[in-house]
């Protein structure tokens, strides 16, 4: 199965050979190109060059994935692609070219819930979650709670209201200057700041209910920062606190979502996912509370060709696939999949 990832500004492309009973085994190569240092002068992804770039990059990756694995493209079985949610070009470009690729070979293609594919990439790690449980999916453009009861049977239990986490991490970093991406920038700077210095609100903690909304939190920070010295320290303060609210944010959240569905599972993936001080919070809650954590490893965190594989194989494997047209959805409810 090849697998490939254009839904914003990294390509990814990765080759899997399907073993259900150990998926991540079956893991031959993959590749990732990310686009930080092209949208840096901008600040952020600007869409139309992204999609040009995913266009230089997609096929010479899928040449490098292959060498990497030993195969020609004669040998794929299928061909999986991320078909939405995203930018609309980023997508049409992997989707394009994976659904033209499949045509040429002869063998299936699938369009991917990028989502799904977050919410599935722990499953290529030794030790996969089973389930049900309940997912916390926190990346640059999502923050969602999914109850799973299984593959493709999906119940989202919160979203978010305006800014996903690590589009708030962004917003956050460069509005005290630091430089892009801001999330990991700030997160580093984090690890500087002194407890207590500063403390902000942990959004909409304070009622019942599993959604999140960062933009006040922002503000808080906006507010403390222009009326600081704005030194080196107070950046690092303010950046300790502004994660530890996100931190403790999230953890209460699932907290009560673990609680409410009477699950014992915790998965945590997206580009958030990697931050580590949640990986931290998080797990000893679960040794705290009694439930299991699972998270991807961080090279599989942020958006990659293995988790697109890995769930264009399981559609494949319960008999899913596409037709020849090409279609992508920029906008995509993870609730409408079918179930797998």
């Amino acid at each position: 199965m090849l697998g490939i990832e254009s839904s914003c500004d990294e390509t990814g492309v990765a080759i899997l050979r399907w073993e259900p009973e150990a998926p991540g085994r079956g893991l031959l190569a993959h590749a990732l190109y990310s686009q930080v240092k092209l949208h840096a002068d901008y600040g952020g992804v600007v869409p139309e060059l992204a999609s040009r770039d995913h266009v230089r990059k997609l096929l010479p990756l899928v040449r490098e994935a292959l060498a990497e694995a030993g195969l020609t493209p004669v040998d794929l079985g299928g061909v999986a692609y991320t078909a939405g949610p995203g930018l609309v070009g980023a997508l049409l470009v992997g989707a394009a070219a994976g659904r033209a690729l499949a045509w040429a070979l002869g063998v299936p293609a699938i369009g991917v819930h990028h989502m799904e594919g977050h919410l599935l990439a722990p499953l290529l790690e030794d030790d996969p979650p089973q389930p049900p449980f309940v997912a916390l999916l926190v990346s640059g453009g999502h923050s969602l709670l999914v109850e799973v009861k299984a593959i493709g049977d999906y119940r989202i239990l919160g979203d978010t209201l305006d800014d996903a986490a690590g589009e708030a991490f962004d917003k956050t970093a460069k509005l005290m200057g630091l430089p892009y991406p801001g999330g990991p920038a700030l997160a580093r700077l984090a690890e500087q700041g002194r407890p207590g210095v500063f403390r902000f609100s942990r959004p909409m903690t304070d009622r019942p209910g599993l959604d999140f909304s960062f933009s006040g939190l922002k503000t808080q920070v906006l507010l403390a920062w222009q009326h600081s010295d704005q030194g080196e320290q107070t950046r690092a303060d303010i950046a300790r606190a502004f994660e530890e609210a996100i931190v403790d944010t999230l953890l209460i959240k699932c907290r009560r979502a673990l609680q409410a569905t009477g699950t014992h599972s915790l998965v945590i993936a997206g580009g958030v996912g990697a931050n580590r001080r949640l990986r931290a919070e998080l797990a000893a809650a679960g040794e705290k509370d009694g439930f299991r954590t699972y998270f991807p490893r961080l090279a599989f965190c942020t958006d990659n060709g293995a988790m697109i594989a890995l769930a264009g194989a399981i559609r494949l494997a319960s008999g899913q696939h596409q037709g020849e047209a090409v279609e992508v959805r920029p906008r995509w409810n993870l609730e409408e999949l079918p179930a797998a």
